[in-house]
C-alpha cells in the first residue's frame, strides 16, 4: 500500500524532474499542473477540477496537463494550502472555513446565516462579492481562480435530533480550525472539536465527538451518516469552496496560458453546479434509504443564539461592507 510520504516524495521527485526537463526543452512551456483535493473522486468539485484539466489539455494541443490527487492523497486541507503557498503543488480545493484565520475576507462567507439560500450564496459569489474575496488571496502567495458553493451545512449527530440550541448542549462536534465556527459552536451550547475532515467518521465511531456539521452531500459521500444517523436542518452556513493556485507557479506560466486558466476556472463554476445539483438529491435519498433521521429546526432560536458572534464582526470595517453587499442580495 502506497503511504501519504511515498506519494510527496514521488511528487518531488516528480516536480525536480520536470523542472530539469523543461529546461531541457528550452521553455517550450509544456507544464504537468498537480492539484489537490480531500475530496473523493466523484465529488463535484473533483470533477469540475478534472473538467478543467481536459479543457487545457484540448485549448493547449497538450501542452498543459494536469493531474489530480484526490481524496485527500497528498494531506490535509491545511497541509495543502501551505503546499500551494510555497510551490510544492499547483492547485488545491479548500473549504472557506479552513481559510478564516488567514483570508479575513473569508469570514464574511463564513459568517451563520449571511446567506439565506443557495440562490442568495450564487448571486453574491458571482458579483462583486466573490470577486473581492478572491482577490485577497494575492496577500500571500495564492491565486483565487474560483469559488465554489456547497450548499447549507447542518449539525448531525449519533446522540439525538436538535430541534432547538439546547439540544446541543454538552455535545462534541467537530468544527474546522476557525474561529468563526469555535465561537458558534459554544454559543448554541455545544463542545467544539477541531479535527481534519478525513478523521471525522473514526471519530464519531469511537465517540471522541457526538457530532459534527457540514453540508448534506459530504455528509453521504465520506459515509459518516453511517455512524451518526441524526441529521438536522440548521442551515447555519453555505461557507463556499475555493480553487486557489499557488503564486508562484501562476506566474511561471506564459501570459497566455494564465489569461486561459482563468477563464476555465470561472467556467467550470457552472460545471460544478450543475454537478452538485443533481448529486445533492440522490445523497439526500440515499441517506433517508440509510437510515437517516432528517428533521426541521427552530431557525430564529438559532439565529437568536448565533447574534453575539455576528455583532462582534460587524466591527469589523472590511467584514462589515462585505456582508451589507451580500444582505444587499438577498
Amino acid at each position: 500500500m502506497t503511504t501519504r510520504r511515498q506519494v510527496l516524495g514521488g511528487l518531488g521527485a516528480a516536480c525536480a524532474l520536470a523542472a530539469t526537463s523543461a529546461g531541457l526543452r528550452a521553455g517550450d512551456g509544456s507544464r504537468l499542473l498537480t492539484a489537490t483535493d480531500v475530496h473523493v473522486k466523484d465529488y463535484p468539485t473533483v470533477a469540475a477540477v478534472q473538467w478543467i484539466g481536459r479543457e487545457l489539455e484540448r485549448a493547449t494541443d497538450g501542452r498543459l496537463r494536469l493531474r489530480l490527487y484526490h481524496s485527500g492523497q497528498l494531506g490535509r486541507e491545511s497541509e495543502a494550502i501551505d503546499m500551494a503557498r510555497f510551490g510544492a503543488i499547483d492547485i488545491t480545493r479548500v473549504y472557506s472555513g479552513a481559510l478564516n484565520n488567514a483570508f479575513p475576507l473569508t469570514q464574511a462567507l463564513s459568517l451563520p446565516y449571511v446567506f439565506d439560500s443557495v440562490a442568495h450564496l450564487r448571486r453574491a459569489l458571482d458579483g462583486e462579492v466573490g470577486a473581492a474575496v478572491l482577490r485577497d488571496f494575492g496577500r500571500r502567495e495564492l491565486v483565487g481562480l474560483a469559488i465554489y458553493d456547497c450548499g447549507a451545512r447542518c449539525f448531525y449527530n449519533v446522540r439525538r435530533p436538535i430541534l432547538t440550541p439546547a439540544d446541543m448542549h454538552g455535545l462534541k462536534f467537530r468544527v474546522p480550525a476557525s474561529d468563526i465556527f469555535m465561537r458558534m459552536i459554544r454559543l448554541l451550547g455545544g463542545n467544539p472539536t477541531p479535527l481534519a475532515y478525513g478523521e471525522v467518521f473514526s471519530a464519531l465511531q469511537t465517540h471522541l465527538i457526538d457530532g459534527a456539521e457540514n453540508n448534506l452531500r459530504s455528509y453521504h459521500s465520506s459515509r459518516q451518516f453511517e455512524a451518526a444517523r441524526y441529521w438536522s436542518q440548521t442551515q447555519h452556513s453555505y461557507a463556499p469552496d475555493v480553487l486557489l493556485m499557488s503564486r508562484r507557479s501562476f506566474d511561471s506560466l506564459r501570459a497566455d496560458d494564465r489569461a486561459l486558466l482563468l477563464d476555465i476556472a470561472r467556467r467550470s463554476v457552472a460545471v460544478m453546479r450543475s454537478l452538485w445539483d443533481e448529486s445533492e438529491a440522490v445523497a439526500r435519498a440515499a441517506v433517508v434509504e440509510g437510515g437517516v433521521r432528517i428533521n426541521d429546526c427552530d431557525l430564529p432560536a438559532f439565529r437568536a443564539a448565533v447574534q453575539p458572534l455576528l455583532d462582534d464582526y460587524h466591527r469589523d470595517p472590511a467584514i462589515e461592507s462585505l456582508y451589507r453587499r451580500i444582505r444587499s442580495l438577498a
